[in-house]
């Protein structure tokens, strides 16, 4: 019997000097878990790095589009059409402006809220019902962010140390939730990812 599919996608953009920033955290957390399931995003092909695993008795692929955020759809509808997975058994991690750092969200559908990978993802696979894991980055203007400085360089600046730390720190609860989401369903994963502020 053939193992059900799912679909894991870090939204981010390529080349060094994005590595760190915060519109990277969704490359960060998908890199972070393929490293605890002793794997690694290195095999290029539609327009992504990726990997693929047998994990809790279902099938595994974790991908980061290497075309910038604005393309990111293209990618994620070639892996979706090629191994047929569901758009319901998909996960985009990316950030979120309107969460405070380190605050983690599972939600399905919804607008984009001016998210370009999103958006991009919404119009390659014709539908908004994935499901998006939302890490919080803060925006200007909220607790110790400026609020002259401009959204467009905050999401392409580095982050903090603090605020590195945090995300380090919710790893371990985003790979809790998948694996939730996997054996126990959305709305198991969504009562536990949420509850985390």
């Amino acid at each position: 019997m053939s193992l059900p599919e799912y679909l894991i996608v870090g939204l981010g953009n390529p080349g060094s000097k994005y590595t760190d920033t915060r519109h990277n955290v969704g490359f960060i957390a998908v890199d972070e878990l393929a490293r605890r399931w002793k794997e690694s995003l290195s095999t290029e092909k539609w327009n992504a790095l990726s990997c693929r695993m047998v994990q809790w008795d279902c099938r595994l692929t974790l991908i980061k589009p290497v075309t910038f955020m604005n393309l990111s759809g293209r990618a994620v509808a070639e892996y979706a059409k090629f191994y047929k997975i569901p758009v319901q058994n998909i996960i985009v991690v990316h950030d979120d402006l309107d969460m405070h750092p380190g605050r983690l969200k599972l939600v399905r559908g919804g607008g984009a809220g001016g998210h370009n990978g999103i958006k991009s993802i919404t119009q390659s696979l014709g539908s908004n019902e994935f499901f998006r894991l939302k890490i919080g980055i803060g925006r200007p203007g909220k607790g110790d962010v400026h609020a002259d400085f401009p959204v467009e360089k905050y999401v392409l600046s580095v982050m903090s140390a603090e605020e590195a730390s945090l995300l380090e720190d919710r790893i371990a609860s985003i790979e809790e939730g998948i694996r939730m989401f996997i054996n126990d369903g959305p709305a198991k994963a969504m009562s536990i990812i949420n509850s985390i502020k």
